[in-house]
């Protein structure tokens, strides 16, 4: 158990040694699944207890117009919200959803999620697991008076198999589009004598925050089982999505689908062909943005055949071809966590990366709909655990949203 332990060690930490995956029976590799899964949660804990928000897992925001700040944080078992009229400096009081205690999914690419319009409406969602073999379910609660108090939470799906990693996004039309990783085309081949491996990932909508939902629509049947999904919204009100999809012989590549607006998902479009072969998932997902003029673009991070790290694509076609991938972050200081956000002309990339010391947020800029990326440099840095980075809009002002735990919670503005 102790290789088991170092190698998850190393993991929660950006070595990802993904090359040893090769040499082991499915049996090891399963091992070593399971225990870097319950290591990162242990990781994200680190003896932090309290329910407040100085003991956060992970952390995202919600921009309000009249200029306060929503923010949901999974921290002690329990999922919580508060309000913040000062840019995030100081925080109101703590408004518990839910409190699922150890069943509470704190996994590396797990996170509450937030949506909220300008008439007080406000959805968080999150996951939670409902059994010792990580099948989940997912939760959502809706506030109509800005997140001052929030329905009793209810499962988005009520008899399904397992559902994890929601993410929400907000159109202009005040529909929350919905995109989960779901297990029920798996356990369905399991069930017919099929060994399969990985997920699928569904999709579904509301246009009144959560009363009803569409039909839930399974967008690509074969995908990874634990990396976040990105989702970005174009000026059509469609959603675009950006996952970890598996392709023939087990290669775990980027995909891009269109799907919402009353139309039928698009085709899978692949956005980069890396050729990264494992049934280990690295806990690592994408994200996807939309420029108004329509140019797609897309943050990655992959061990592939082809390349090695994050990278960043665009795609001036509607994502039926990207462009020659481009590295972003430096190999030595283990990059992760890339995350991008196009507003007008301009694109923002923001990564982190640990020295051994310190772990740091660097950002690429481009004025130009990500055809040239300025150099890299520092946002912020912090000792100890901190969350994923994250792009935040309000209006024209794009803001890195940064949880730390030595540091507290970080809203940066990055410009216009």
């Amino acid at each position: 158990m102790s290789l088991l332990w170092t190698i998850a060690k190393l993991s929660s930490f950006g070595f990802l040694i993904f090359g040893l995956y090769g040499l082991m029976d499915q049996t090891f590799s399963q091992e070593l699944k399971d225990t870097q899964h319950m290591h990162a949660m242990h990781e994200r804990s680190n003896g932090c207890e309290s329910k407040e928000l100085e003991c956060a897992n992970a952390a995202t925001p919600a921009l309000l117009r009249d200029g306060s700040l929503l923010l949901t944080w999974t921290a002690g078992g329990a999922v919580s919200v508060s309000r913040s009229r000062d840019g995030g400096r100081t925080f109101g009081a703590r408004i518990q959803i839910a409190d699922h205690q150890k069943f509470l999914d704190t996994g590396g690419d797990a996170r509450p999620q937030i949506v909220a319009d300008d008439l007080g409406h406000v959805m968080v969602a999150y996951g939670y697991f409902k059994d010792s073999h990580w099948n989940a379910k997912i939760n959502f609660a809706v506030s109509k008076d800005f997140g001052e108090h929030f329905s009793t939470p209810r499962p988005l799906i009520q008899q399904g198999e397992s559902e994890r990693f929601p993410v929400l996004a907000l159109d202009a039309k005040n529909t929350v589009h919905v995109a989960w990783i779901d297990k029920r085309v798996v356990a369905q081949k399991n069930r017919g004598g099929h060994t399969a491996l990985g997920a699928s990932v569904a999709y579904t909508n509301t246009s009144n925050w959560g009363a009803s939902f569409k039909m839930e629509t399974i967008v690509n049947a074969e995908t990874c089982e634990c990396c976040r999904i990105g989702m970005g919204i174009d000026l059509q009100d469609r959603a675009a999505l950006a996952y970890r999809a598996i392709f023939s012989g087990g290669v775990r590549d980027h995909a891009f689908q269109w799907v919402g607006n009353g139309e039928k998902p698009s085709s899978i479009m692949r956005i980069a062909n890396d050729n990264w072969v494992t049934d280990v998932c690295p806990h690592q997902g994408p994200s996807v943005s939309v420029s108004n003029s329509g140019v797609v673009h897309t943050t990655w991070f992959t061990l592939g055949e082809r390349r090695h790290g994050l990278f960043y694509a665009r795609s001036e076609n509607g994502g039926i071809t990207f462009s020659e991938p481009v590295k972003i972050g430096r190999d030595e200081f283990n990059p992760s966590r890339a995350f991008t956000l196009a507003s007008g002309r301009n694109v923002w990339l923001v990564w982190k990366e640990f020295d051994g010391a310190q772990s740091k947020v660097f950002m690429r800029k481009s004025s130009d709909y990500g055809l040239s990326l300025s150099d890299s440099f520092e946002v912020s840095k912090t000792q100890g655990y901190s969350d994923h980075p994250l792009l935040v809009q309000r209006q024209n002002q794009v803001y890195l949203s940064w949880y730390t735990r030595a540091d507290g919670y970080q809203l940066i503005s990055l410009g216009e």
